[in-house]
């Protein structure tokens, strides 16, 4: 059984049948499914879309950020990408895998670098 609870504003709780159980997406309070668009990390001065790390470590290497080789983290070192900027204590944490890039890490980049990303649905 799969679905949505949904809570109603008189205080009824009710499950909603998910009738696209295993696909992509998620439901509305009234139990339509909202598909999950797919996202991609944009470099605005080249209006390009970052499709690989080798092409973002060039970016943000050219904007000052570094491999960040020391200092333990909470997961396992071999399973990130980290990158860090000598002029400020942001850390950038990546998955090493670039499958897994998504918007949560895309967002980060864009939160530390104002005005030179942006994240966009493909």
């Amino acid at each position: 059984m799969s679905g949505v609870w949904v809570f109603k504003s008189n205080g009824v709780i009710q499950l909603v049948e998910n009738p696209a159980a295993g696909s992509s997406g998620s439901a509305d309070q009234n139990g339509r499914i909202r598909r999950r668009t797919a996202k991609g990390l944009v470099y605005l001065p080249a209006g390009e879309v970052v499709t690989s790390y080798s092409k973002l470590q060039k970016i943000l290497k050219g904007l000052g950020w570094e491999i960040y080789c020391g200092g333990e983290s909470a997961a396992n070192p071999n399973d990130l990408l980290q990158f860090h900027k000598s002029s400020s204590i942001d850390l950038i944490s990546l998955p090493r895998d670039f499958p897994k890039f998504s918007s949560v890490y895309m967002y980060d980049i864009v939160v530390k670098n104002p005005n030179l990303f942006h994240v966009k649905d493909l």
